[in-house]
C-alpha cells in the first residue's frame, strides 16, 4: 500500500515480497555499523523481520518503517524511512536507512521530511524524535536539515550505547 509520494520517491508498506531487498539492506555495512546486526542472513529471516517488525507495527499503530523506492520504471528500492514506536522512547521516532549506493543523493532528507509531514498531518503527532549513534554524522546532519534539534544524550532500555536524541514539535 502506497503511503506517500515525493518528487523522486514512493514510500509504501513493506510486504514479504520485499525480503531480498531487506536482506541486502540489513547486511549493508552502514546498517550493521550504525543500527546493528539483526542476524538476518536468509530470505526467510528477512521475511520474518518484515512480518514481525514493520507489518506488525502497521496493524497495531497504522504506521511503521516504509519501503522507499525510486519513481523509476523499475521502482528501485533504495531504503527504509518511517515512524517507529520504540520501547524506552516516550515519543514516536523517525527511523531511516538507505543502501550505501543511494546515500548522499538527497533521498534520505526527501523521505524524512515527507515522513515528518505524514506524522504531523495524517497521524496527528505533536512531537517526533530521532536517535543516532554518536559517530553517525550523516544521520545527525539529516535530522538537523529537516528541522530537528539536538536535545540530549540518552540510553535506550537494555542497550549500552549512548545515543543522540533529536526532536521537533509541531
Amino acid at each position: 500500500m502506497k503511503v506517500m509520494e515525493t518528487e523522486h520517491l514512493i514510500l509504501r508498506w513493506l510486504t514479504p515480497d520485499d525480503a531480498a531487498f531487506i536482506l541486502e539492506l540489513l547486511n549493508d555495512p552502514s546498517w550493521v555499523r550504525f543500527i546493528g546486526d539483526r542476524g538476518v542472513r536468509t530470505l526467510d529471516d528477512a521475511r520474518n523481520y518484515i512480518v514481525t517488525g514493520p507489518m506488525e507495527m502497521y496493524s497495531l499503530l497504522g504506521f511503521g518503517l516504509f519501503l522507499t523506492e525510486l519513481k523509476d520504471a523499475e521502482r528501485t528500492p533504495v531504503g527504509l524511512c518511517g515512524l517507529i514506536k520504540r520501547d524506552g522512547l516516550e515519543d514516536v521516532d523517525l527511523g531511516f536507512a538507505f543502501l550505501g549506493r543511494f546515500q548522499s543523493k538527497g533521498y534520505g532528507s526527501e523521505a524524512a521530511a515527507a515522513t515528518l509531514e505524514f506524522g504531523r498531518d495524517q497521524i496527528g503527532l505533536k512531537r517526533i524524535v530521532g536517535i543516532t549513534s554518536v559517530d553517525n554524522v550523516g544521520s545527525s546532519r539529516l535530522l538537523e536539515k529537516i528541522g530537528m534539534k539536538y536535545e540530549q544524550m540518552i540510553f535506550l532500555a537494555n542497550d549500552t550505547e549512548e545515543l543522540k536524541l533529536y526532536g521537533v514539535e509541531f
